[in-house]
């Protein structure tokens, strides 16, 4: 439940991509996760958001077994940023790049 809050920001998915858009860090699910965190990141804060806004994540991965395996990633990083929210986690055949493992969807709310 979110109360009094005024803003909403729903982020589209994010990768483990570069400011150009090119893939990062093949095969290597928590470096993937970590950049995909970042660009929710970046996109929060362009927005006047940080990371304890989020309330929804939607994460799509095509390995579940190493994404749960490296979850701990993403909860460590969230939980230090003061981010209670609630999650869903997708399995998918495969992603924009072949060489991306994860992406995150994220929704904001600020008071």
């Amino acid at each position: 439940e979110v109360r009094g809050g005024q803003r909403v920001l729903y982020c589209s998915g994010q990768l483990s991509v570069d400011p150009e858009g090119k893939p990062m860090h093949p095969g290597d699910m928590p470096a993937q996760m970590n950049a995909a965190l970042d660009n929710v990141e970046a996109l929060l804060k362009a927005a006047g958001f940080c990371l304890a806004d989020i309330v929804r994540l939607n994460i799509y991965t095509t390995d579940m077994d190493s994404c749960l395996k490296s979850f701990d990633v993403l909860i460590t990083r969230l939980t230090q940023a003061g981010c209670r929210h609630a999650c869903s986690l997708f399995g998918v055949t495969r992603l924009a790049w072949v060489e991306t493992l994860v992406e995150i969807e994220a929704t904001a709310v600020s008071g």
